[in-house]
C-alpha cells in the first residue's frame, strides 16, 4: 500500500490550496477511515480533517469552514481544499488511511507535503 501526497506550496495568508493523496495498493472497499493530519515545527502531529469508519465527518475545530475533505472511491483519491489560510496552517501534511477486512489494524502514511502560509 501507497499513499502518494501533493499539493503543498508556498501561499500568502487569505490564499488557498488543495491537497491530493493518491492510494495504490489498497481499495476503498478496504479502508475504514481515512483523512489528514499535520505537523507544525516542534509540534505533535494533529488530526486535520477525517472521514471515520461509518460515521461522520470529522474537522479539527482550528480549521472548522475553512478546509474541506473530500474523495473520489472511483479514482483512490482523497482531497483537502483549504481556504482562507493562515500563518499557524504551516506545517507537513500527511494523509492517512486505516485498513478493513485483511487490512484490519494497519496504518499507512503518505509521505508528507509542506504547506507555508506567509503573514
Amino acid at each position: 500500500v501507497q499513499l502518494q501526497a501533493s499539493g503543498g506550496g508556498l501561499v500568502q495568508a487569505g490564499g488557498s490550496l488543495r491537497l491530493s493523496c493518491a492510494a495504490s495498493g489498497i481499495s476503498s472497499s478496504n479502508i475504514a477511515s481515512q483523512g489528514w493530519y499535520r505537523q507544525a515545527p516542534g509540534k505533535q502531529r494533529e488530526l486535520v480533517a477525517q472521514f471515520p469508519y461509518r460515521s461522520s465527518t470529522k474537522y479539527a475545530d482550528s480549521v472548522k469552514a475553512r478546509f474541506t475533505i473530500s474523495r473520489d472511491d472511483a479514482k483512490n483519491m482523497m482531497y483537502l481544499q483549504m481556504d482562507s489560510l493562515k500563518p499557524e496552517d504551516t506545517a507537513v501534511y500527511y494523509c492517512n488511511v486505516e485498513g478493513l477486512n485483511r487490512f484490519r489494524g494497519r496504518q499507512y502514511w503518505g509521505q508528507g507535503t509542506l504547506v507555508t502560509v506567509s503573514s
